[in-house]
């Protein structure tokens, strides 16, 4: 048995080691392949959406003789022409129609699908259609929609404990305010697109850019009236997703599988940044009213808010995103007394969905400006009011829905940012600054604020929280990987690969991830909500565990020896005495008939939610993080810059800490443009006017802090049992960006000597910034009179 095996101490990419993109070089030299690069076949359509121009009307007629008249068109797609069901609701609602019959209710509806030889023909076509309306009254703030007395699209939801009214009574001090956040556009570098081609009986395949492909698969079949098994969906990567392909891919795959049945040809179904910005949905924007009762040292002592959200016209995800804001609303900070209420109301627009960190952002941020508040009616740093409040030990240690934080790490966390970033002497220096700007006449200012982050990790429908994969070796050694994550350029892939390349002990290049298919692994929950490497991660090593376990057996038998005495090492097998290259092994198994195929399976310990009692362990863990965020503002133009930003986040023991600095880093910049420049306007007819990058902002690099400094905590490990330890990264460094508007607020406010909070609603764009200004000189002006 003796060989000559390599005695390397370790494999080359395994866990915890800092590994390239798998298809970095790819994407750099415009070789990664995407969907709308795929070699279309001999007789590929095309298809394109006809759209409403009404906010909300009924629909008298559709004409579409003009758009079947166009040289090149094949025909059209109506709901007339769905053989299955006419609603894609992700919760099965029957409030998502793929296209309306009666009322349209929102400007940029599809209504109809033209589908011709090319895209450019069926874009074209798509313009001629004649559409008559009756105009209906039209709502399109969520506020507005509350006030009068409008509908829920979604069941809503209470947190409480304690008795918030009765604390909020006896609070030596209390205030009341309200913030308004707006949403955002996912803005993915590729858009939607779905490529369908048909096979025999009711078979379908459907390449798409979805983040759910069992979802699509679902969605598909629902539409044309056949079993899930008949619709395959395959993705091998996606040019960005951050939520906006979860669920609004599934009219595009749709569409695309229904025209190419119909017709017996591929069918391309890709729509141009403007309709793909007027047709998809949002980050939801919220309205919150808050009250906060606290004492004379800024310790919080009771909260009551009601979270409005602008939700569109049907539910899509409105209810978990909006459930998943009152979790986050109280961020890092213990509420001895609580009430918090969530309106999910519906409105005349694009129906909103899952956008990075799926309303938590808009929970966290709601509570940073309540700390704020307090700190300014107290007259403390801000910093100091965080800490006061921070959760703690027993008796400070419940949220809102009755988990337990366990794993409280923000007290090591932020003393020890505040300590790297130098805050202290840095704020010191911004106010000195100020006062040194207000003596002289100059028009800047500064600010600074050091914000953290508690963000909890899993899914809140319980079910979602499963994976699954699938895992071959052949029998030259080399192993294909398969799993029901998909691969937005978050680095997913490569990481599941590194566990199962430390799971063997073997290099990482011996092992090559196939694109995600739902005939591969079925039943896959959304690659969302932080979960997809602790998800899939889990799922592929227990594939490897299981092949292992029985090569193992194999072995002690053949070589008879205990299977204690079988240990894998750097591409090779220890077997007693001896050693085996791993292939060798792998070779002889076959031989034997050994099993080298393994389906995976993993789901989440511990969790367990009673939505109508809003209590239980959502959660199986936290993530944390902090940011410290230098600003400078002019205050006669209200043009701002940020200056600096120190960040230490937490990713328990990293899998791959570049890869995780990276999403760091993309996350928080994500975020800096959801409150500063990212803003979404309709006008009074209801129509999304900011729908394209030259009438929408977001950051460019020279936006990027000019000095940028990203850590993990190299010393935190997750006290749970996720996959190696690690913890989620995709999700909880976007809330930093909180630190970029606690800082602009404090610059603002030096114009009135910080005697008052400014209230900056986000995003907080130049405009509001210099009404801001405005309204606080005011203030310091009445209180000099």
């Amino acid at each position: 048995m003796k060989q000559d095996v390599s005695k390397a101490t370790a494999i080359k990419g395994g866990v915890h080691q800092n590994i390239k993109h798998d298809s970095a070089d790819k994407h750099v030299r415009g070789r990664a392949d995407y969907t709308d690069d795929l070699a279309e076949p001999i007789g590929t359509l095309h298809g394109y959406f006809g759209v409403s121009e009404r906010a909300h009307a009924r629909l008298l007629s559709l004409d579409l003789a003009p758009c079947l008249a166009v040289k090149g068109v094949v025909g059209v797609i109506t709901a007339e022409d769905i053989p299955g069901i006419n609603d894609i609701s992700p919760n099965h609602l029957d409030d998502e129609p793929v296209f309306p019959t009666d009322v349209c209710s929102y400007w940029g509806q599809p209504l109809f699908a033209v589908i011709a030889e090319s895209r450019d023909i069926a874009r074209r076509a798509a313009m001629l259609a004649e559409v008559q309306y009756e105009d209906l009254p039209h709502v399109t703030d969520a506020l507005a929609a509350k006030e009068a007395c409008g509908t829920y699209v979604a069941k809503p939801m209470t947190l409480k404990r304690g008795d918030a009214d009765r604390a909020l009574e006896a609070a030596p001090r209390r205030l009341k305010g309200q913030m308004r956040m707006g949403g955002q556009d996912h803005m993915y570098l590729e858009g939607q697109i779905a490529f369908a081609l048909p096979g025999e009986d009711e078979d379908v395949l459907v390449h798409a850019s979805t983040q759910h492909p069992s979802e699509a698969q679902h969605m598909v079949a629902r539409v044309l009236g056949v079993p899930s098994h008949s619709v395959t969906i395959q993705v091998r990567r996606m040019g960005g997703g951050f939520g906006g392909k979860e669920t609004q891919m599934n009219i595009f795959c749709a569409i695309a599988a229904l025209a190419a049945k119909k017709w017996n040809r591929p069918v391309k179904l890709r729509p141009d940044r403007d309709l793909d910005m007027t047709a998809t949905g949002k980050r939801h924007d919220f309205i919150v009213d808050y009250e906060v009762g606290f004492d004379e040292d800024g310790r919080i002592e009771a909260v009551r808010g009601d979270y409005i959200a602008r939700c569109g016209y049907s539910s899509d995800l409105s209810g978990p995103v909006t459930d998943r804001a009152l979790f986050h609303a109280d961020n890092a900070y213990f509420y001895p007394h609580v009430r918090l209420d969530s309106h999910p109301m519906k409105t005349n627009t694009v129906s909103n969905t899952a956008f990075r960190g799926f309303g938590g952002p808009q929970g966290v941020i709601a509570a940073e400006r309540i700390i704020e508040e307090v700190a300014y009616a107290v007259g403390k740093d801000p910093l100091e009011v965080r800490k006061a409040n921070f959760y703690g030990g027993p008796g400070r240690d419940v949220t809102p829905y009755h988990q337990v934080v366990e794993d409280n790490i923000l007290e090591r966390l932020v003393g020890e940012l505040e300590g790297r970033a130098d805050y202290q002497a840095r704020r010191a220096a911004v106010i000195a600054f100020n006062h040194e700007a207000v003596a002289k006449g100059q028009i800047e200012r500064k600010g600074i604020a050091l914000t953290p982050v508690k963000f909890g990790v899993s899914f809140t429908a319980t079910w979602y929280n499963q994976a699954g994969s699938l895992l071959h070796i052949y029998t030259d050694g080399s192993i294909q990987l398969n799993h029901g994550g998909t691969e937005m350029g978050q680095g997913l892939n490569v990481k599941v690969a590194q566990v199962v390349a430390d799971a063997f002990q073997v290099d990482l290049e011996r092992i090559k991830i196939t694109r995600t298919a739902t005939d591969k692994v079925p039943n896959t929950s959304a690659t969302a909500a932080s979960s997809g490497t602790d998800l899939n991660g889990m799922a592929a090593l227990d594939a490897a565990e299981q092949i292992k376990a029985r090569l193992i057996a194999f072995a002690a038998e053949k070589w008879s020896v205990s299977e204690k005495d079988i240990q894998f090492l750097p591409n090779r097998v220890r077997i007693g005495d001896e050693e085996l290259a791993f292939d060798a092994l792998i070779k002889e198994a076959y031989l034997a008939r050994v099993q080298l195929s393994a389906a995976g399976f993993y789901k989440t310990p511990k969790i367990h939610w009673d939505r109508e009692k809003g209590e239980g362990r959502p959660f199986l863990y936290f993530a944390y993080g902090a940011a410290v965020s230098e600003v400078t503002i002019d205050t006669l133009t209200g043009e701002y810059r940020v200056e600096r930003a120190d960040i230490l986040h937490d990713v328990g023991k990293s899998l791959n800490p570049v890869l995780d600095i990276g999403q760091v880093e993309g996350a928080f910049v994500q975020g800096m443009g959801w409150l500063t420049t990212e803003e979404l306007w309709w006008d009074d007819a209801g129509r999304l006017r900011t729908h394209a990058p030259s009438t929408y902002k977001i950051p460019l690099a020279s936006d990027i802090p000019a000095i940028f400094n990203v850590s993990l905590a190299d010393w935190s490990e997750n006290q749970e049992r996720t996959i190696k330890r690690s913890k989620a990264v995709g999700e909880p460094p976007f809330m930093l960006a909180a630190s970029v508007l606690e800082a602009l607020s404090m610059a603002v406010a030096s114009v009135a000597d910080y005697g008052q909070c400014p209230r900056l609603d986000a995003p907080a764009t130049p405009e509001r910034i210099l009404m801001a200004v405005d309204r606080l000189q005011d203030y310091a002006g009445d209180e000099d009179g």
